[in-house]
């Protein structure tokens, strides 16, 4: 064999394993994307007591409106959201029910 012919062998098996690799790369992203660990939802830790719809769960930067606050003068403790029913045991019957209860401490409904 010519060194011609060697090199063009090496070049047609470099482009084989190239091809091989990402489809093979491709295959276990696919495999990896479905495979992600359920994490748990996040309830709003913080809300702004000027606009109650406006909320922050304490990750990642503090919004304009938690910078805002600190500056005014408040502490964070502050603008915690008041949490009353957290530790309650919830009532039998239709889970419906309750719905009515945190909107109306979201300022989403008006009491009855």
């Amino acid at each position: 064999m010519s060194a011609d012919e060697l090199w063009a062998l090496h070049e047609k098996i470099s482009a084989l394993l190239s091809s091989e690799l990402d489809a093979e790369k491709k295959r276990r992203l696919a495999q990896l994307k479905g495979h992600r660990r359920p994490y748990p939802k996040v309830l709003p830790k913080y809300q702004n007591p000027e606009r109650p719809f406006e909320t922050w769960w304490g990750r990642c930067r503090q919004p304009h409106w938690v910078v805002a606050q600190l500056r005014a003068g408040k502490k964070v403790d502050d603008l915690l959201v008041a949490r009353r029913h957290q530790n309650r045991r919830q009532p039998e019957g239709d889970a419906n029910e309750n719905i009515g209860c945190d909107l109306q401490m979201w300022g989403l409904l008006s009491s009855r």
